[in-house]
């Protein structure tokens, strides 16, 4: 079995090849990455040489290059994780957004049709369906919830997911679609909360916090993520969406918080910055399609994962050491510093 992973040298990504490696010895994996800001090859570094790992730098834009590929590996499956992810990005330049999410899952798909495969899975997220009021917490999204995205990044991620079941219908490709709640966990790039929280605070340096800080997210652990993904891939009905999320409902302020205790310092680093334009109040999923269907569940209690996170930034500084510089580094400064 070969699986074609789309975006493999980012985070969740990185994190899935790791996991498929461990878990299916007679898999062939292929990593299909751009190596924009937000890859790093060096976190594949352990695997390069692994004869059933193949590591390629390509544009899933490029329709030549991704057909190209499809002709040389014939992969069985693709996992699609290829996508500009940060909504902050995609405020202050929407195209590229519209141009790798939509337009690059168009081109996966045409090669999927072409050259035939078992299953082409989109990895979405729960952002598709907007927000929910902080003073309704009996309210979740459910897989029938409308699309209701409120950032040129979620726009462009529901209209990916869009495609891919009109490609189902039209085409008859064996699609699925998972929508997942925020993961967290090793390797993810540090302009995300988490990570750019336990950075600043081992460096000293403020914790920009967006307007007051209440707004909820619903934290999952990313090796989880990996586990509900395999499960839907090998195991979940073709053209069905299903739901992931880790039933941890935090608000962003408390998970800063959080942070400053694990690592010993003081809440005072805290420093509020304006608000995030349409900036969405609270996501929350209800996984018990997933749960029902598939017998998946996350494992991982927040408590744990947020240690284990934090011990993997303390133990690989030069991972992270080397990403803070140069472009990172000035647009951090235009977000947060100069805020």
């Amino acid at each position: 079995m070969t699986v074609l992973v789309t975006g493999g040298a980012g985070f969740i990504g990185s994190n899935f090849i790791f996991f498929m490696l461990g878990r299916y010895p007679g898999y062939r994996i292929i990593c299909l990455d751009k190596l924009t800001y937000a890859g790093n090859f060096t976190t594949l570094e352990s695997i390069k040489d692994d004869p059933a790992f193949r590591f390629v730098k390509l544009d899933i834009c490029d329709r030549e290059g991704v057909y190209g590929l499809f002709e040389e590996e014939k992969p069985d499956i693709v996992v699609n994780f290829a996508a500009e992810s940060h909504v902050d990005r995609s405020i202050e330049d929407p195209e590229i957004f519209l141009r790798t999410n939509i337009i690059g899952t168009t081109v996966l798909m045409d090669a999927c049709r072409k050259y035939g495969i078992t299953r082409y899975h989109q990895v979405s997220t729960d952002e598709v369906y907007g927000d929910l009021p902080l003073d309704r917490p009996d309210m979740f999204f459910t897989e029938d919830t409308p699309l209701h995205a409120s950032s040129p990044y979620s726009s462009s991620k529901a209209g990916a997911d869009l495609l891919v079941m009109a490609y189902h219908r039209t085409y008859g490709l064996p699609v699925t679609i998972s929508r997942c709640s925020n993961n967290y966990g090793p390797c993810q790039f540090p302009e995300k909360l988490i990570p750019l929280m336990i950075v600043n605070c081992m460096n000293n340096r403020p914790l920009p916090v967006y307007g007051e800080g209440k707004n909820v997210r619903d934290w999952l652990y990313v090796e989880d993520h990996c586990k509900a993904i395999d499960l839907i891939v090998h195991k979940g009905r073709v053209g069905e969406v299903y739901n992931v999320g880790g039933h941890n409902e935090m608000a962003n302020i408390d998970i800063v918080k959080l942070i400053c205790r694990e690592l010993g310092k003081s809440d005072e680093l805290i420093t509020y910055v304006a608000d995030r334009k349409g900036h969405d109040l609270r996501y929350a999923i209800d996984p018990s399609k997933i749960h029902g269907e598939l017998g998946w569940l996350p494992e991982t209690a927040f408590a744990d994962g947020i240690k284990k996170t934090v011990r993997w930034y303390l133990d690989n500084r030069t991972w992270w050491e080397d990403i803070l510089s140069g472009e990172y580094r000035e647009r951090y400064d235009r977000v947060y510093v100069h805020r």
